[in-house]
């Protein structure tokens, strides 16, 4: 007889990251809004066929809204997770367009500094698989082996 441990997915410290992820997302989502545009204009790659003041808004709507159904949405936070996850993998073009190109924004000016920034996205794209339980739920639904 073989039992399975899932991971516990209703932690305070989960619960806590969920949090404080969804919160920086708000604050993103409204600093894409209303005070660092311009900034988040220069990590929009050249090859994106759209204006890019047009692409900082639509994110910014879009990181507010998943930072809110991140604390909100509890019953869903795993489906979220993987939507949060999705997210930061198709903005990390963005990151590293900022550090091919050299150009300069929140503070990275050298190219080391750019370079170190990328290494963080994988880090928030766990960050949200991890506090939203994404991954245990996903092993509970796979059928499980004889």
């Amino acid at each position: 007889m073989t039992t399975t441990r899932e991971a516990p997915t209703r932690s305070w410290p989960r619960n806590a990251a969920r949090g404080l992820l969804g919160g920086f997302l708000v604050f993103a989502g409204t600093a894409h809004l209303f005070f660092a545009r311009d900034t988040f204009q220069a990590q929009v790659p050249d090859w994106v066929p759209l204006d890019k003041d047009l692409v900082v808004l639509a994110s910014g709507v879009v990181e507010i809204v998943l930072g809110v159904a991140l604390v909100a949405l509890y019953r869903h936070k795993a489906i979220i997770g993987w939507i949060v996850a999705a997210f930061f993998l198709a903005v990390f073009p963005g990151n590293i367009s900022q550090y091919v190109t050299g150009t300069d924004a929140f503070g990275l000016d050298t190219d080391s500094a750019r370079l170190i920034r990328l290494f963080f996205q994988p880090l928030l794209i766990a960050w949200a698989l991890w506090c939203t339980g994404a991954f245990a739920a996903l092993r509970a639904r796979s059928p499980q082996p004889r």
